[in-house]
């Protein structure tokens, strides 16, 4: 179930585009019949990213899709942030294949292939074929991620990770079943499962807040804060799926987030797992947070300073400003309809013993902070955190999947109390 820790009001969003793209629930009559169809046809074993794009195509929390960008799709997404239709949609979502798979295969419009998971080689929907078209991965890269450097994680996917795949498989898809789970099920919800929990307690306005790390005391400060400004509840909706490269792995993550929770207000909070594949896109991918937030039901949305970006380049320069992620969706945010809320930067003052807004801080007063790198060597080393920084609870989860005196290496998890870890 959904860990819950209220504001009383009717929710008022509605899904991307107007309405919630559920294909399971859409295609739950002709199941069996697609099943069946899927044991003849040809098919293609997803990747990693495909298999998460695939479960948020199925389930919703990418709607207004209903498949794999097809050309005109695409075109218009990588150099204008748009569908054909219209809607803004700032990252591409594509089904790549080589020459050779197409041939072999005989992919070409009009054909229906079966989607399989990698892990069990489960059948999960069936695509029709709407176009299959060469892609220029240099122009996707320099539109969609502002650099072709192979040191921004989505460019290596494109060049190296899927190498050889030049074409890529527009089309609708069939929904036969989403990927199975066997961790953290109860925490798995789908769009329609969230907006149902938030009618069911009468939340009307919801704060989503993205995170792919270990929350610590400043990030639950800053949630509550923006909560409370709002008059609103909080959606805990951390990433489960392809994070950056040397991240903390998700199951001591999840660990940590349910331990938090219980430092929330009673009723305030929620917590519910993402699967979503992120590109580490900067400001592109901070407004696609936003979207998908909004599909899950989520009226705001907590957008942090340099949110979603991949570290330092290959000349040691961060790939984006500090601030073009909120620049982006503030720009944007009527049109998607979901309110931007901007990162508070909190700081800790042990006069008063409280966490205050960065900008309030009294000029004779310097506020304690720890560094990502600082708090890596205390993990490494069993020296001590303090409890201002971390809950206790948290810092003993850390400390069990990374203790000190091992060979076991800590991952280059960012953690700063002052800044937002998305």
């Amino acid at each position: 179930m959904i860990m819950c820790l209220g504001f009383v009001r009717k929710m008022a969003n509605s899904a991307h585009g107007g309405k919630l793209k559920d294909l399971v629930q859409r295609d739950e009559e002709i199941r069996e019949e697609l099943s069946r169809e899927a044991q003849v046809l040809a098919s293609i074993t997803l990747d990693e990213r495909q298999l998460c794009d695939l479960e948020l195509i199925l389930n919703g929390g990418f709607s207004p899709l209903e498949g794999f960008l097809n050309e005109g799709d695409y075109n218009g997404v990588v150099d204008g942030l748009r569908l054909e239709n219209g809607l803004v949609w700032p990252i591409p979502v594509t089904l790549d294949a080589s020459e050779d798979e197409i041939r072999e295969l005989r992919i070409r419009n009009g054909a229906r292939l079966v989607l399989r998971d990698p892990r069990d080689d489960a059948a999960l929907a069936v695509l029709t074929v709407g176009d299959v078209f060469r892609v220029n991965k240099r122009h996707e890269a320099i539109k969609v991620f502002g650099t072709y450097d192979i040191a921004h994680p989505s460019v290596d996917y494109l060049f190296n990770q899927r190498r050889g795949k030049d074409f890529y498989i527009g089309g609708g898809v069939q929904a036969i079943q989403l990927p199975n789970h066997y961790d953290y099920v109860s925490l798995r919800q789908t769009p329609r499962e969230l907006r149902h929990y938030f009618r069911k307690l009468n939340w009307g306005r919801v704060v989503g807040f993205q995170t792919r790390n270990p929350m610590h005391r400043a990030h639950r400060e800053l949630t509550v804060r923006a909560a409370r400004s709002r008059q609103a509840n909080v959606l805990i909706h951390p990433v489960v799926g392809l994070t950056k490269p040397g991240d903390i792995d998700h199951f001591t993550r999840v660990r940590v987030y349910q331990a938090i929770m219980r430092r929330y207000p009673s009723g305030m909070a929620a917590l519910s797992l993402l699967p979503l594949a992120m590109r580490m896109g900067g400001p592109r991918e901070a407004l696609w947070h936003a979207i998908i937030r909004k599909n899950y039901g989520a009226t705001h949305f907590i957008v942090g300073r340099d949110h979603a970006g991949p570290g330092p380049d290959s000349n040691g320069n961060d790939f984006y400003g500090p601030y073009d992620a909120q620049s982006l969706v503030k720009a944007y945010q009527h049109e998607v309809a979901i309110e931007f809320v901007p990162f508070q930067m909190v700081a800790y003052i042990q006069e008063t013993q409280e966490y205050v807004p960065a900008d309030e801080v009294p000029p004779n007063i310097t506020p304690l902070s720890i560094s990502g790198t600082e708090l890596r060597r205390r993990l490494r080393t069993g020296a001590h955190i303090p409890e201002w920084f971390s809950y206790p609870e948290v810092v003993a989860i850390l400390r069990a999947s990374y203790p000190p005196a091992t060979s076991k290496a800590l991952p280059s998890f960012s953690l700063g109390c002052t800044t937002l870890d998305a």
